[in-house]
């Protein structure tokens, strides 16, 4: 993995659930990795390995608000030496979801009436 984030920016990262009460757009955002088409933006850590936060997998074929490993971040790789990045604290600004482009705050009306 490259720019592996530091100790001090990983502690201060809310553990997991205690944004619960925060909007999803107001939710802040502490990191962001990202690989080819696909970001990771975290905004809760339980402090071991589990990240919660917004993923988008295939250039947004598939985004949603859920858990991701960070031992699963390390190992990821494409033709065994492209790998995941995490970027760089100097230039990722800690700020709120609605803030990232990327982000999509408002699921489509219908998302709780699909069928998959």
């Amino acid at each position: 993995m490259w720019n592996i984030p530091r100790k001090a920016r990983l502690v201060e990262i809310p553990g997991l659930y205690e944004t619960e009460k925060i909007p999803l757009a107001k939710k802040l955002i502490y990191l962001h990795f990202f690989l080819n088409a696909c970001d990771w933006y975290v905004a809760e850590f339980d402090g071991d390995d589990t990240f919660w936060g917004y993923y988008i997998l295939n250039g947004n074929e598939e985004c949603e608000w859920g858990y991701t490993s960070f031992a699963g971040l390390r190992e990821l790789k494409i033709c065994e030496w492209v790998e995941v990045s995490c970027e760089p604290e100097e230039s990722w600004v800690i700020r709120p979801a609605h803030e990232i482009e990327k982000i999509d705050i408002d699921p489509p009306a219908d998302i709780f009436n699909r069928k998959f």
